[in-house]
């Protein structure tokens, strides 16, 4: 996750300081991109796939403006995961009870979720090839996750005996997020293309139940719809 961290937070740097550089000039306004998503959360084993759609308004050859938000199209995508109970809340007093062999590390809970993500903010473009389009984005925005808790049957005692209350088993939150991203447009023509990307973010849902914060990594494909004129 640092890597990737890194690696974008470089590009982002790079195409900053090239956005002068060689930058064509027949370009279009607005940019309609709709595509399959793939996302994972790996501190939660969350793995969930769906559909995002996003929209941008082009200012100038080397920037963008817009995002994935309101009627526009946000991201909806849906899988399944699991919660290990050392980094739960009740960690701790499950652990000093000595109740459960291994402690709270030895739990685990699935649980099946919806996420919806909503975003807007620049987008940097570097424009040397005609054939691909190079772009880097920070993310802004904000993330709502339902999630169903499937508790097992003997867990319910020991939230008993500890006096701790035993979690809903559905959850709700929304948290805004930072993030970065980046990826690439390869041109089919001046009004079509099709776009790879992948996009960090890093979060606090459900603070509730979950101590530490989640990293979320997505990618995307699909087809990119392009018209008007930049003048």
């Amino acid at each position: 996750m640092k890597m990737i961290r890194y690696f974008l937070l470089c590009v982002l740097t790079v195409m900053t300081c090239l956005t002068a550089v060689g930058q064509q000039t027949d370009l279009n306004r607005y940019t309609l991109f709709t595509g399959f998503d793939y996302m994972i959360s790996p501190a939660r084993n969350l793995t969930e796939r769906g559909f995002e759609a996003d929209f941008g308004v082009t200012m100038k050859p080397w920037l963008a403006l817009g995002g994935d938000f309101g009627a526009l199209g946000s991201d909806v995508i849906s899988g399944a995961g699991t919660i290990n109970g050392g980094e739960t809340v009740y960690a701790v007093p499950i652990n000093q009870s000595g109740l459960v062999p291994g402690g709270a590390n030895a739990i685990s809970v699935p649980f099946k979720s919806t996420t919806y993500t909503f975003a807007a903010g620049p987008q940097f473009y570097l424009r040397k090839w005609d054939k691909v389009t190079l772009f880097v984005r920070p993310g802004f925005g904000g993330i709502h996750e339902n999630a169903d808790i499937t508790l097992p049957p003997q867990l319910i005692p020991l939230f008993q005996v500890l006096q701790l209350p035993v979690p809903n088993s559905h959850q709700t939150d929304t948290q805004v997020f930072f993030g970065l991203g980046g990826g690439f447009d390869v041109n089919v023509s001046r009004k079509v293309g099709v776009r790879f990307a992948t996009d960090w973010v890093n979060t606090h849902l459900f603070s509730n139940l979950l101590v530490p914060r989640q990293n979320y990594v997505r990618f995307s494909i699909g087809p990119t719809f392009r018209w008007g004129h930049l003048k």
